[in-house]
């Protein structure tokens, strides 16, 4: 994500797919097997509970230490809320190892309006993972103006939309209460939203 912030949400949702769509997946059945007769919205309210709680961890330690933190916390914010979607896929019955998935990431957590500019953009992504294996990035960009990029865009994708919202995290004695709430109001919407769309009839 670093040799290409622009795409950085696509390359997420790309990675996302491969290494937490089998994990999901498995999850759900495990769960089925250890609990016969669990029901579908059952599973989705673990799998939310759990996640949320995972966000508000991170958001509280991304308060403790600054800004750097709030950088690095939209990355792993991000991240756990694709793990969420994923485990809220895999309850309903949905297959988590689909290349639809990311495209469903990307639109469920707003980077995309539509599936269709999601996919031409996982498409491109996915082509430029391909091209940087064969050349060398010879842009020698400042690391600085990576990160902000970098960080922006997740911010983006992890619902933190308001930038008053993600420096929030700054304001001294309140840092660790606000990352908190930022974290988890933006993981609540999104499991809203999921469950919408993979708890349909």
């Amino acid at each position: 994500m670093k040799a290409d912030p622009q795409y950085a949400p696509e390359h997420l949702a790309l990675e996302a797919v491969r290494r937490l769509g089998p994990q999901a997946r498995d999850w759900a059945e495990h769960a089925r097997e250890q609990h016969p007769g669990i029901t579908a919205d059952a599973l989705a309210d673990q799998a939310v509970k759990r996640f949320i709680n995972h966000a508000r961890l991170s958001g509280a330690v991304s308060g403790a230490t600054g800004l750097p933190g709030a950088v690095v916390d939209v990355g792993v914010l991000a991240w756990t809320q694709s793990r969420m979607v994923l485990h809220i896929a895999a309850a309903y019955g949905v297959d988590t190892t689909s290349p639809d998935r990311a495209t469903d990431l990307l639109v469920l957590q707003k980077v995309h309006k539509l599936a269709e500019t999601a996919r031409v953009a996982l498409g491109v992504a996915a082509g430029r993972e391909r091209a940087s294996r064969l050349f060398a990035d010879s842009a020698d960009r400042p690391l600085s103006g990576v990160m902000l990029k970098l960080g922006v865009k997740l911010a983006q994708m992890a619902g933190v939309r308001a930038a008053k919202r993600m420096f929030a995290k700054m304001i001294p004695g309140a840092a660790v209460v606000l990352g908190t709430w930022v974290n988890s109001s933006a993981t609540k919407d999104l499991a809203r939203r999921t469950r919408e769309l993979y708890g349909r009839p």
